[in-house]
């Protein structure tokens, strides 16, 4: 068949390398186990050897075989072990003499730092295609022989010359195809017998890869791919996974081109080797590309596809710094390799979680093709264990419980970072056949609570079991593995003498705080006997004391004794790992019991912390006194706004001329203004120009409403609004303008209602009626209604019939018509306008009391005299009759 992309099939070689991860043991019933070495003893994601086997047959178009070349180079990148081992294969067909059907450009090679550079090399051979040397068919067999012999030999290019076989062989299959060997002598002498031969050595070779524990991860692309052919590949070889998670298990998988066969081998690579993969962003450079790997990951490598070995990367991790290309930095161990390459990956040790950002950069002419980052990581975990009794009789029932940890010693604690994980613990020791049982943090007994992350099960000791146990956890989700430590343990013959207890609650701590706990302990012993408290596998870094240390359990009885876990300064935040365990220091420091630290370390609180509700509180305080100041700066300015004044003068008992001040014209409360009368003309007001003040008349209001008159040259005079006021030869009124509250006193609103009051009073206090003075006047008639308002302060009344002065109570009654109406009265304050009629009748109004009188405190207006107060106050609206 033939290709139109001749790199895809390259580029998917390249991702199966970058993608290797250990493969579990678990086997399928009947399938031969592969071979098993002692495991490592440096600390890292298991090793694994694998080759990519690459179709170079003429079927390939370049692109194609491009494509595939740099697939197999993201493979051997991306490998996230440095003990893991490469091999890179070629393959087509021997159909004359000095023909290869298999052709090695990388022979198997560590991929550490130095061995990485030269699979970045060699594997660029791929692209390089000899027809004299390699013919032109599809010799499946040839191919996966040269790869399981490779993968089964003892010694390496680029590394230990002795280097062990890794526990897990992966080959991973590149062809655009199916079997070809029509034309290949060896395998008969016409095509017919060829292709039943071919397939024939092709099952041999299946059942060889599986005897010798070989997985093979067949890919395809295009449309001419023998899915049948690749299947029976995929279930021929070795049937042993990583783990039980679904999609780990080899199996084939075809692609529509060779475009898509980068990301679908590296998923494949991930499935294969038990880890997960992120992908990232795409982009031209310049670009800044990112990816995220998450918090369990402790092992990983970010691969970038540049296509161009021009294009320059830089790495930045989460907290937004540049990291190191060797090295190490911040607890982690960085390594970059194929920068010179078209595929370049940094492996990192420990990464810390979250968006790492990929910068790319490229010189002119060197931009056009779209850079792809991903991340493959693992998160290989530590298991944290507590037996509960800790030191158990044989046939008795046992709780073990299991939480997880990261390299960095972070305590797992978020559930949907293990989303699929299931744990089992498996049980072995003298005198019985190893036990193995399911752990659940489901919630239900003996798990104490769903979604912990904390994995609980039981299990009876076998009846047969004597002297010590050991307790493996075993993990399994995808890109998770366990790091298998055992927990040691004892068996206690018959009843104990001793036994303890610990009781530790959640506590939410700061670095330097102090958790408290308490142990129970029984000494069923003649003598006393030391204890140990002591705190195992904790966080890294963390500054833990336990107070106090050592303990002594007298005979006879049980004790209860508080004990305290401090945390110092220098203590890392969040979830705390590690355990409190109790010892018997006189039993060879047998654990009687142990739990879980079961702490949150936060930061402290700061200062913001401590007083933000004083701050608050005090900032709200300040708000509503601000508010209120602005408020009353706001009553005051309008209480001066003259707007609306008129300002009358008068002369001669007629008006001469008058003059409104208008918005803006007042200017902080004062209206500056003149008497223009030169030259016999009709006296005219006009307002002075600003800064004329001095020379001019000056109508001022206060705050409080006040109305005061400055004559030039004069003294300043107290106005009342609608009273004249003697002015040069003049007199002037002032009238309207509304004004504010005055202190004291408050304006009712005149209304046009039928009927009328037995008094109609006008009057002014100084300043438009404000003042703090008293007076009343009252009427009275049929059908009245009584009421009383203030407004009158200190002041003079008289009448048409008589005088009378008094200071009131600033009071009034009056009397309304049987219609309920009252009549407006024409002025509040000022000098008296009309009379009242005395006598009595209905809708007539009274007087009551004398035709004249004074006193001090209350007086009282009769007849038909009107109370003119010379001090009152109101407040309100302004009378409409002024």
């Amino acid at each position: 068949m033939q290709w139109t992309n001749k790199g895809s099939a390259l580029l998917l070689a390249g991702a199966l390398l970058a993608l290797t991860g250990p493969l579990a043991t678990a086997g399928t019933p009947g399938a031969p186990r592969g071979p098993r070495a002692a495991a490592e003893p440096a600390e890292g994601p298991d090793p694994i050897d694998f080759a990519v086997v690459v179709d170079q047959s003429k079927s390939l178009a370049d692109k194609d075989l491009a494509r595939e070349t740099e697939a197999a180079g993201l493979l051997s990148q991306g490998e996230i072990s440095e003990r893991s081992r490469a091999t890179v294969i070629g393959f087509g067909s021997s159909e004359k003499a000095g023909q290869s059907p298999v052709r090695e450009v990388c022979a198997l090679t560590v991929a550490d730092a130095a061995g990485r550079e030269r699979l970045s090399d060699c594997v660029q051979l791929l692209n390089k295609r000899d027809a004299a040397r390699m013919g032109p068919g599809t010799d499946f067999p040839a191919a996966i022989r040269q790869a399981v012999t490779r993968l089964t030999q003892k010694s390496a290019t680029g590394g230990a010359t002795a280097h062990a076989p890794a526990k897990y062989k992966v080959v991973f299959l590149l062809t655009d195809g199916r079997l070809d060997v029509s034309d290949s002598p060896e395998y008969g002498t016409d095509p017919v017998s060829r292709r039943s031969n071919g397939e024939r050595r092709l099952t041999e070779e299946l059942a060889r890869a599986r005897a010798a524990g070989v997985q093979i991860w067949p890919h395809g692309f295009g449309t001419e791919i023998d899915r049948a052919a690749l299947t029976a590949m995929a279930e021929g070889g070795y049937r042993g996974t990583c783990s039980a998670v679904p999609g780990s298990a080899p199996h084939m998988r075809v692609v529509a081109s060779s475009a898509d066969l980068d990301k679908a081998l590296q998923e494949t690579f991930a499935a294969a080797r038990c880890a997960r993969i992120s992908h990232g962003t795409a982009g031209k450079p310049p670009a800044d590309l990112s990816v995220v790997i998450p918090p369990i990951a402790t092992d990983g490598s970010l691969t970038v596809s540049k296509h161009d070995p021009k294009v320059r990367v830089t790495y930045y991790d989460p907290a937004g710094r540049k990291v190191p290309t060797r090295g190490e930095f911040d607890g982690s161990t960085f390594e970059v390799g194929g920068q010179d390459g078209p595929v370049e990956a940094l492996r990192v040790k420990n990464p810390l979680p979250g968006r790492w950002r990929v910068h790319i950069e490229a010189p002119e002419g060197h931009r056009d093709r779209e850079v792809v980052v991903r991340a493959i990581w693992q998160g290989m975990l530590r298991s944290d264990v507590t037996l509960d009794p800790a030191s158990p009789r044989a046939g008795e029932q046992v709780t073990v419980a299991v939480r997880m940890q990261t390299r960095r010693g972070v305590t797992v604690t978020d559930p949907r970072q293990l989303a699929g994980l299931t744990v089992a613990a498996e049980l072995r020791g003298a005198g019985f056949a190893p036990v193995t049982f399911r752990l659940a943090d489901d919630g239900k007994a003996p798990d104490r609570r769903a979604g912990d992350v904390r994995f609980t099960g039981t299990l009876t000791v076998p009846a047969g079991a004597t002297g010590d146990l050991r307790l493996t956890t075993r993990m399994s989700a995808p890109g998770v593995t366990s790091d298998r430590r055992p927990l040691h343990a004892r068996i206690t013959q018959g009843t104990p003498l001793l036994t303890a207890g610990l009781a530790f609650d959640r506590a939410t701590v700061h670095p330097g705080g102090t958790v408290r706990g308490t142990l129970d302990v029984t000494n069923n012993d003649a003598g006393p006997r030391a204890l140990r408290l002591a705190v195992e596998n904790r966080t890294p870094g963390a500054e833990l004391t336990v107070s106090p240390a050592t303990v002594t359990a007298p005979p006879g009885g049980s004790t209860r004794i508080p004990f305290t876990v401090t945390l110092g300064g220098g203590t890392p935040l969040g979830e705390l790992g590690g355990r409190i365990a109790v010892v018997d220091t006189g039993d060879g420091d047998r654990v009687l019991d142990d739990d879980f630290l079961d702490v949150l370390v936060v930061a402290p609180p700061t200062w913001w912390d401590r007083w933000w509700k004083v701050v608050v509180g005090g900032a709200a305080v300040l708000v509503v006194v601000a508010a209120l100041l602005i408020a009353q700066a706001v009553v005051r300015h309008r209480n001066r706004d003259l707007t609306g004044v008129t300002l009358e003068l008068r002369g001669d008992g007629r008006v001469l001329d008058s003059l409104t001040v208008r918005r803006g014209q007042s200017v902080r409360g004062s209206f500056p203004f003149t008497v223009d009368d030169a030259g016999g003309a009709p006296p005219t007001l006009r307002r002075a120009r600003e800064g004329s003040s001095s020379g001019a008349h000056v109508l001022r209001r206060t705050g409080t409403g006040q109305l005061l008159l400055r004559p030039r040259g004069g003294a300043r005079v107290a106005l009342r609004q609608g009273e004249p006021v003697g002015f040069d030869a003049y007199e002037l009124v002032v009238r309207g303008g509304g004004g504010g509250t005055g202190r004291g006193g408050r304006t009712d609103r005149a209304r046009s209602d039928s009927g009328y009051d037995s008094d109609t009073d006008s009057g002014f206090g100084v300043g438009s009626g404000y003042g703090s003075g008293s007076g009343y006047a009252y009427g009275a008639g049929p059908d009245a209604g009584f009421r009383e308002d203030e407004g009158f302060g200190p002041g003079l009344g008289a009448d048409d019939d008589g005088s009378g002065f008094g200071t009131g109570d600033g009071s009034r009654s009056r009397t309304r018509t049987d219609q309920e109406a009252r009549v407006p009265w024409p002025r509040r304050f000022g000098r008296p306008r009309r009379s009242g009629r005395s006598g009595s009748g209905a809708g007539d109004p009274m007087t009551t009391g004398p035709g004249a009188g004074e006193g001090a405190g209350s007086g009282t207006s009769s007849g038909t005299g009107r109370s003119t107060g010379t001090g009152g106050a109101t407040a309100g609206d302004p009378d409409p009759n002024f």
